[in-house]
């Protein structure tokens, strides 16, 4: 039987990160472990992958990828990151779920659809209830504000807008994504870490607005020791609540407070064009220990992080955070299969949610 453990990596446009990471694996492996590029067409149900442990790179972006890792956890191969979860993660569930486990996140709303979703009709939002008070997002947010996909990446989809005029315009351009409004943080500092392992840290100075290629910069004043500790401290949290073994997380810092903005990253950047040698080395070398170690050590499937216990404990003792959703006495209840009433006279006619707004 062949002792060596084989390591798949499922990537797509990258060109830099997969080859370098086989090449460390093979020399990290000592024989006893290689890394290569998947290789799938046709997929059989009744033949197993032939990999031992795959990394997804891409699967979010390719349904047919995402179905084959599934079906390649199901025969007994590890998965990094779990495919299930990843499925069914967004970053709304992840803003609850840090805030109960004691990390700092931005006041978030989920907003309902501007347009309906496909298949859908008005009278498939009988549950909604409408008129959306939007007054109260603006109160409880304050301005100015970011929207955001609740199930995105890449910076796609996004919206800084300075006032209700604004807000609107921008909604009007979500289509039918499911949106969040976020409160801004006004930062200091900006930071993006790679979480590796749920043990491996990398903290890294991040400018959100710079040109993608300049993003990441490594020099700059001296940073207090105690907010890097807090930072490492936060991204490991995260990572373990979800469950996730690569991942980035980004941290916004005001008044010497890291908000986490944005730790949905199972297949974070790691090109050296954009993150830089230095960065791109340490996250080379460490993601090549973790999955060699993981391959000759296989753990059991976990369907998702801790956060499931922590939750159900919160809830059992009556210390959930987050305990229900805001409620506006103002908004009327619409009995489900009837029509949504008109929107009131004071609510923008383009700034309704699906119902009278959709197209």
């Amino acid at each position: 039987m062949d002792s060596v453990r084989r390591i798949g990596i499922l990537f797509g446009m990258e060109r830099s990160f997969p080859p370098a990471l086989a090449d460390v694996v093979g020399r990290l492996g000592g024989g006893r472990v290689i890394a290569e590029p998947v290789r799938v067409g046709a997929l059989r149900q009744d033949l197993p992958t032939g990999y031992d442990l795959i990394l997804d790179r891409i699967s979010h972006e390719i349904p047919f990828y995402r179905t084959y890792l599934k079906c390649a956890v199901a025969t007994g191969t590890q998965v990094i990151n779990n495919p299930f979860w990843w499925s069914a993660d967004d970053k709304f569930l992840n803003n609850v779920i840090a805030r109960a486990a004691g990390v700092a996140v931005p006041k978030t709303v989920l907003l309902p659809h501007k347009e309906h979703p496909p298949n859908t009709t008005s009278e498939s939002f009988g549950n909604l209830a409408y008129p959306i008070d939007w007054d109260g997002v603006f109160s409880h947010l304050g301005f100015p504000i970011f929207m955001k996909p609740a199930d995105g990446g890449g910076w796609r989809d996004v919206y800084k807008v300075d006032d209700a005029d604004a807000f609107f315009r921008a909604y009007d351009q979500t289509r039918s994504l499911s949106m969040m409004a976020q409160e801004a943080i006004e930062f200091t500092d900006y930071y993006r870490c790679y979480g590796i392992g749920r043990k491996h840290v990398r903290v890294m100075r991040y400018d959100p607005k710079a040109a993608p290629e300049r993003r990441y910069a490594l020099d700059g004043p001296p940073v207090d020791p105690a907010l890097i500790r807090r930072i490492e401290k936060d991204c490991l949290t995260l990572c373990s609540e979800l469950g996730y073994d690569f991942n980035t997380v980004e941290f916004a810092v005001r008044d010497g407070v890291p908000w986490a903005i944005d730790f949905m990253n199972p297949a974070p950047d790691c090109d050296i064009h954009s993150v830089g040698r230095e960065n791109f080395e340490w996250v080379l070398t460490t993601a090549a220990e973790m999955l060699i170690e993981r391959a000759l050590h296989p753990r059991a499937f976990e369907a998702t992080g801790v956060w499931p216990r922590r939750l159900a404990e919160q809830a059992r003792t009556g210390s959930l955070p987050v305990a229900q959703a805001d409620s506006h006495p103002g908004a009327p209840a619409v009995s489900a299969g009837k029509p949504a009433p008109k929107p009131a006279a004071s609510v923008p006619p383009r700034s309704p949610g699906p119902r009278a707004g959709a197209r």
